[in-house]
């Protein structure tokens, strides 16, 4: 179930969502060899990098020992904590590629988003992510990101104060739910500094977007081909700002507006998950006799009561741990299904049980959320996600200044709005502060086409993103989705999947502006 029902998910604190995915392709010109030619690497480092070139010659010039993983092929990429202060040391990055089933002509490296999200799994899983002329034409090579999966995964808190953490009410209304949440961000990040150490202050996009060249370089690879969804578009988009002369191919799927501070990206997340639950309302009105209520406005008003109730008194659940499903539970359960249109009976599900006293499905709903399986935690992707997003943007405000911002939430989203406010608070206090390159500002100059993909009623990442992002981007080309759910590549949407295939195959540029 899990990777059916969502591509990627990711949390801030106990609120938002920053949901992005960039598209990365490496293209090989080695024919059916098995192996990649070398590629020139003597300007390897292009841009700003600290020390100089010579410095990152071993990164740049080592070469991938693979080995069998199930069916596919696994390795390790090492990269420096630091490509600032290389006396720091190194780490190494989990790859796993799903060779090419027919002609081959190259590697598509992909990310799926978060941040905090392995990638692996993207070449594990790829039939399900990837259509067959994309798997027949590139080997699928998934990494998973420093900080996250099996790349010297970031560390906060132990699964029991996981559990606290994520079930606390992401809009505290008393004085002690107030204190609650400041407690938990306090107690999160000494984790954070005392469990992670040097890596926890070295898992920015930025330094992500540089572990991609040199897994560029030891692909045998001139340019990086990229394949990338939500939060993967910033760090595609990332790439092509500090290696435009070595940007290939990039499909950006989802994207984000890499110009947004943090508040303004949580208002455009708030009123995308706004618009994905009307949206979802909408389906079951028209469908007759909704359990929701007769009108839209009903619906809403049903799902903010039944929220409500659940705060008072959380429902009983057969979660064999004993869990009760809390408020910040439910908000997970409700939101994890907008992600995709095909999860929507989940929701169903869900919520015609909570109306009817029982937690179950939306409990679950809510573990999928946070990786959650069997009483632990799978991956660290709920802590992962705040560092990487605080290090980008350490923006942060008190818990006093909150109720200030509560109406222009509220105006976005008159459901989720003040939860997203609250996530205004979630980098207060972070330990760690962004040394490489910390304001970047991001146009991709001097970079190949890139093809930026928008859904219009995209939760996670509103479909205005994706505009703003390919008018930002130089050389960008807008592809637009109408439909629900976040991303558009590869869900059954023809005119989308021929666009991305003629560019990531056949070097074809989609018209700008194509409306599918």
């Amino acid at each position: 179930m899990k990777k059916k029902l969502i591509i990627a998910v990711s949390v801030i604190w106990a609120l938002v969502l920053v949901g992005a995915i960039g598209i990365g392709v490496v293209v090989l010109t080695g024919g059916d060899d098995d192996e990649p030619k070398k590629a020139d690497n003597t300007d390897a480092p292009s841009q700003g990098v600290e020390p100089g070139a010579e410095d990152l010659d071993s990164f740049y010039e080592q070469e991938l020992s693979w080995s069998e993983c199930g069916a596919n092929e696994c390795s390790t990429l090492e990269v420096p904590v630091s490509y600032e202060d290389l006396s720091i040391g190194t780490i190494e990055l989990a790859l796993e590629r799903a060779k090419a089933t027919g002609d081959r002509i190259g590697s598509l490296v992909v990310n799926p988003g978060g941040p905090g999200a392995g990638g692996t799994y993207l070449a594990e899983q790829a039939e399900g992510y990837f259509a067959e002329p994309l798997r027949a034409a590139y080997d699928i090579v998934g990494f998973d990101p420093r900080g996250t999966g099996d790349s010297s995964p970031v560390d906060c808190l132990t699964d029991d104060e996981l559990d606290a953490y994520i079930a606390a009410d992401p809009d505290p209304d008393t004085p002690e739910e107030v204190q609650t949440g400041e407690e938990n961000s306090t107690e999160f990040w000494a984790g954070c500094k005392a469990k992670s150490g040097d890596v926890g202050a070295h898992v920015s996009t930025v330094e992500a977007a540089r572990d991609m060249d040199v897994l560029r370089a030891a692909l045998g690879e001139d340019e990086l081909d990229y394949l990338g969804f939500s939060y993967g578009t910033r760090l595609g988009a990332t790439y092509a700002e500090l290696y435009p002369d070595k940007t290939g191919r990039l499909v950006l799927d989802g994207a984000i507006d890499p110009s947004l501070d943090t508040r303004n990206g949580s208002l455009s997340q708030a009123k995308g998950f706004e618009t994905a639950l009307r949206s979802y309302i909408q389906d079951c009105v028209d469908g007759g006799n909704c359990f929701l209520g007769g009108t839209v406005d009903a619906g809403l008003t049903t799902i903010k009561d039944l929220l409500g109730e659940i705060e008072k008194a959380p429902l009983k659940t057969s979660d064999g741990e004993g869990r009760e499903l809390t408020v910040g539970l439910a908000f997970y359960g409700l939101i994890t299904p907008l992600y995709s249109e095909d999860n929507w009976t989940y929701l169903d599900s869900g919520l015609k049980e909570a109306l009817d006293g029982n937690g179950d499905t939306l409990l679950l709903l809510s573990d999928f959320y946070g990786s959650r399986e069997g009483g632990k935690y799978t991956d660290n992707s709920l802590e992962a996600i705040s560092v990487i997003n605080c290090l980008d943007d350490p923006t942060s405000i008190s818990a006093d200044e909150v109720p200030a911002q509560f109406a222009d939430f509220e105006k976005a989203s008159p459901t989720f709005g003040r939860v997203f406010a609250w996530g205004l608070t979630a980098c207060h206090g972070i330990p760690f502060t962004s040394t490489d390159e910390p304001d970047l500002e991001i146009d991709g100059s001097g970079a190949a086409p890139i093809v930026v993909l928008g859904t219009t009623r995209d939760p996670a990442t509103p479909y205005e993103e994706a505009v703003a992002m390919a008018e930002q981007l130089e050389s960008g080309v807008l592809v637009s989705r109408d439909g629900d759910g976040h991303t558009a590549y590869n869900k059954g949407n023809s005119c989308v999947d021929d666009a991305v295939h003629g560019y990531l195959i056949d070097g074809t540029v989609p018209k700008d502006g194509l409306d599918c």
